[in-house]
């Protein structure tokens, strides 16, 4: 029986490698169906654009479909942890921050992954730093005008966000300005729109492709940038270290992540993907006008970026206060 049952379980492993090509030798005829990259945020919102306009590129490059696919909620960790628990076969990519990866392990408490564990990095492509913004209507012209309205008006105000980096750089310009405005939290930064508008919401938190698109439709007026430099598709909207907070310099970089366990050859190949896209010239004509900067790093390098950044966004979420979610 001993000796039977043995063999039973070793045919039983033989039939299942026949049934299931093992991923090393799916890898060398990787790609054969839809890729999907899978996007944190909701049909419309800054993010989403970007993640289409990828999408586009990148079916003509693969020759295979790429769709994007919403999963929003959780300050885009629903997505990060999808991607998580896929199969590591190279056909569902995370192209997003990576940044945002290292800091979810302190602004959620049950974090649904570990940054360093369940991922794969191929690399990244680009950078970006985030906007302090009005109403477009408002009266308010420069970041020490709103800084003394919202002084003056305490916990009466309030402040939209719907990412962790607008969370973190709210929190780290109110903790350096001695404010006291009260978060509200929206779906999408889009979703706030009226409420800035109608004066419920005094300012506003929010990625670059929002706001550019809205600072040029006359919807809103960009007051600050969080990046260490200025973006050249704002270039009169001074950066946080111009105004006086040298601590802010809170940006996000987008890297290219896929499940842990993904064989190398494969994640090879999707970092040839994006590296051609990226150099394409209208790529970085589009890129650059939703305020961002192409950032090439290897996988190594991106790696011990997610390392850096953990230990940054610990001490972000400590200094600022911030309760996880």
């Amino acid at each position: 029986m001993k000796h039977y049952r043995t063999g039973l379980i070793a045919f039983s492993a033989i039939g299942a490698a026949l049934l299931t090509p093992p991923l090393a030798a799916q890898a060398q005829t990787y790609p054969t169906r839809e890729i999907r990259l899978i996007c944190g945020f909701a049909a419309g919102s800054g993010a989403d654009v970007m993640y289409r306009f990828m999408a586009n590129k990148l079916q003509a490059i693969a020759g295979r479909p790429v769709v994007v696919e919403n999963r929003p909620g959780a300050l885009g960790n629903i997505a990060a942890a999808q991607v998580a628990r896929s199969k590591p076969d190279g056909y569902t990519i995370l192209p997003g921050g990576g940044s945002g990866l290292a800091a979810a392990k302190y602004l959620l408490k049950n974090a649904p992954f570990d940054a360093l564990k369940d991922f794969d990095y191929v690399g990244t492509i680009m950078r970006q730093g985030w906007y302090i913004s009005v109403d477009a209507k408002s009266p308010i012209k420069t970041l020490a005008e709103l800084t003394a309205q919202l002084k003056e008006r305490g916990a009466n105000a309030s402040y939209s966000t719907a990412t962790s980096t607008c969370t973190v750089l709210a929190e780290l310009y109110k903790l350096g300005a001695g404010l006291q405005t009260v978060k509200v939290n929206y779906r999408t930064i889009g979703d706030s729109m009226n409420d800035l508008g109608s004066g419920a919401i005094a300012v506003a938190f929010s990625d670059p492709p929002f706001t550019i698109a809205n600072v040029r439709n006359g919807r809103i007026r960009a007051l600050a940038v969080s990046s260490p430099n200025r973006v050249p598709a704002t270039p009169d909207v001074p950066t946080m270290i111009e105004l006086g907070y040298p601590q802010i310099d809170v940006g996000v970089w987008w890297g290219i992540q896929v499940a842990a366990g993904t064989p190398k050859p494969i994640r090879d190949t999707i970092g040839k993907w994006f590296e051609q896209m990226i150099k394409m010239e209208d790529t970085v004509k589009f890129f650059h006008g939703v305020g961002s900067e192409m950032f090439i790093s290897t996988p190594e390098e991106t790696r011990a970026m997610v390392e850096r950044d953990m230990k940054k966004w610990e001490s972000y979420v400590k200094t600022a206060g911030i309760q996880p979610l």
